[in-house]
């Protein structure tokens, strides 16, 4: 009997093992919730044991097909026609049933943080949109946040499709859903966005080996790459100088509660230094203090401000903030660019006197509190201002973190891993916000990004596949006079970019914050990305969704003519500031602001400093300061230069 129990258990063995090894899989994008691309050629794949039959029954067809002799199967289907939700079947050594299919309109959304942004992020200025976000005709895929080296991936870690609807929508890129709620309106169609972004990324991460190649900087790095060991010794070398920086901290900061308490109220602050918040480290006392500062500051609140919900307001930290009311933490922030928005639950602060207490980590570089932004407690009552005079002290003095290696930035990486798995998924188009990461390096981006471009028409197999991106905005401290900039010579390369036939530019000049990298006016960027479809996509030719573009000069009697294609209705000048942004110089190479003004239709430039002028140039900046050109549609002209100098 022992004998024949151990026979039937080999054979229920062999049976669960074989089962689990035939079954059907699906790559994650196929999935309940998903919108597949109308008129057009798709596919349905995935995987099965070698040359097993599979049956699939969609929108009232039956389908029969046999995987591969390498497992690999896929049905191709044509001319699907926007509707649904539909129910898809397959069948074989086991049953997959996809549920609430829409047929549609798929737009890849990629780039850097810009993209990544969510709708909860801006929350402040899109409340009411959130609250009215019900659409289970917008749909977005969230592509897992990871990097691969050695060979590209055939599928995604994970992910799934979400339906627009007050909870989803706050962690939806908010261009990406901007667009996508434009986009509906007008055509009504189902409109799904594939979310494949990744904060701080350069342009090469997002790019094969081979579109690499013209780029020796970014493919000399590959072949190293490509040796897990050697990725693997970086990763574990980086995680342990972190954890060793962290360790020691933790050991010597005097003001961690085994040690001093400082984020009790009990903590006397008699001999704590003044410092004036907002302002950043440099150039003060704090500039090399790599490690903590604490700071605190004592307010008076009223019974009933105290007695409801209010929210902290702190802008945005150079470092990883930890923040306490009344020795109650309230909530951290790791990441230095977002914005510190802490909610305070009702009782936390107390009628009189209370101290907000901040313990602030740095690990190198500049630190401290980022100017122009809010730091107030907001409450039903109003807000309290608490910028002003703080006292601080430091805790833990450091050695700086010495700078790691951020494989996700590497050549390839992205590709890889977020890119390359969604290639037999058929999209209509693609977004593209990024180009911060390569500002450094902003001459060359026009070949770059022209390379990305061959690159995902290639991956996603339609040579004219539609690529819209955004300008870089305006951003950092502004210049009082003209002078060069990183910054507008990148925008000059993406401008360039229009040379490549089916692409589109949403300029954004006008939208960006000086203190900030992600500006929140995300509304505007998915509106001028959504007019830029609707005329090149959607075969609208009389959509205005351009600005003035400059397309010539003429010097006359000491002064510059300039023609522009107007795009819709006249030009005009709006904003604040002493000047319209026009430069002007002479063969000396040395520009100063000039007069401008629009007369039939043509913007006459002049400055009574350059007698003999030979270029021109406007918006020629980090942050161009002043009263910028527009169309009276509220479309913004491109930053632009006369000269190649």
């Amino acid at each position: 009997m022992k004998q024949l129990n151990k026979y039937f258990l080999v054979i229920v063995f062999v049976f669960i093992a074989t089962a689990a090894f035939c079954q059907v899989r699906l790559p994650k994008l196929i999935s309940d919730g998903m919108i597949l691309q109308r008129d057009t050629k798709i596919k349905i794949w995935g995987w099965a044991s070698a040359n097993e039959k599979i049956a699939i029954d969609f929108m009232n067809k039956k389908h029969k097909i046999q995987a591969n002799k390498q497992g690999l199967w896929e049905l191709p289907l044509t001319n699907l026609k926007a509707g649904g939700p539909y129910v898809m079947k397959i069948a074989a050594s086991n049953a997959i049933v996809i549920n609430d299919i829409l047929i549609g309109d798929v737009w890849l959304c990629s780039g850097q943080s810009n993209m990544a942004m969510t709708v909860g992020q801006c929350r402040e200025l899109y409340e009411t949109e959130i609250a009215n976000s019900e659409n289970k005709f917008i749909r977005n895929f969230e592509v897992p946040r990871e990097y691969e080296f050695n060979t590209p991936r055939t599928d995604l870690s994970g992910g799934s499709w979400s339906a627009a609807n007050p909870a989803n929508v706050p962690k939806f890129s908010a261009a990406a859903y901007f667009f996508a709620k434009n986009i509906y309106a007008k055509y009504q169609i189902p409109i799904g966005m594939i979310n494949s972004s990744y904060g701080g990324t350069p342009i090469h991460a997002w790019l094969s080996e081979e579109a690499l190649k013209p780029f020796p900087e970014s493919y000399n790095e590959i072949a190293a790459l490509k040796n897990p060991e050697f990725v693997k010794s970086i990763e574990n070398k980086d995680l342990e100088l972190d954890k060793t920086w962290n360790a020691k901290l933790l050991q010597t900061d005097e003001g961690i509660a085994s040690k001093g308490n400082w984020q009790s109220n009990a903590t006397s602050i008699a001999d704590w230094q003044e410092a004036k918040i907002p302002g950043l480290t440099n150039g003060t006392a704090l500039e090399k203090a790599n490690g903590v500062v604490w700071y605190k500051k004592e307010i008076e609140v009223t019974k009933q401000e105290a007695s409801a919900d209010a929210i902290l307001k702190l802008g945005t930290m150079m470092g990883a903030d930890s923040t306490y009311v009344n020795g109650i933490f309230v909530g951290s922030t790791k990441d230095q660019w977002s914005s510190r928005k802490y909610g305070v639950l009702p009782n936390t602060f107390v009628e009189g006197k209370n101290t907000i207490t901040i313990r602030l980590v740095k690990k190198r570089g500049n630190g401290g509190f980022v100017e122009g932004l809010q730091y107030q407690l907001v409450t039903k009552g109003g807000a309290l201002n608490l910028a002003g005079t703080w006292k601080y002290k430091i805790g833990a003095k450091m050695d700086a973190l010495p700078n790691t290696v951020n494989l996700r930035w590497k050549p390839t990486s992205l590709y890889n891993a977020m890119i390359q798995p969604l290639k037999n998924y058929a999209v209509k188009g693609a977004l593209w916000y990024q180009g911060e990461g390569n500002s450094g390096k902003p001459k060359e981006y026009v070949q770059l990004q022209t390379a990305l471009i061959g690159e995902l028409r290639t991956v996603f197999g339609n040579p004219n596949m539609p690529f819209l991106f955004v300008q870089l905005p305006n951003y950092q401290k502004v210049q009082p006079n003209p002078a060069d900039s990183n910054w507008a010579l990148l925008r000059e390369s993406q401008l360039k970019t229009l040379a490549v036939p089916n692409t589109g530019m949403a300029t954004t000049i006008d939208l960006g914050e000086w203190n900030d990298i992600h500006p929140h006016q995300k509304e505007p960027v998915g509106k001028r990305l959504a007019l830029i479809a609707q005329n090149l996509v959607y075969g609208e030719a009389k959509v205005v969704c351009y600005g003035p573009k400059f397309e010539s000069m003429l010097v006359e009697k000491g002064k510059i003519i300039l023609s522009f294609a107007t795009f819709g209705s006249a030009m005009q000048f709006k904003g604040e500031g002493t000047h319209t942004n026009f430069a002007i110089a002479g063969e000396d190479k040395k520009f100063v602001w000039a007069e401008a003004k629009i007369e039939n239709g043509k913007i006459i430039v002049s400055s009574a400093a350059v007698p003999n002028p030979v270029a021109v140039r406007y918006a020629w900046a980090d942050n161009p300061e002043g009263e910028k050109l527009f169309n009276t549609e509220g479309i913004p002209a491109s930053p632009f230069r006369t000269d190649s100098w």
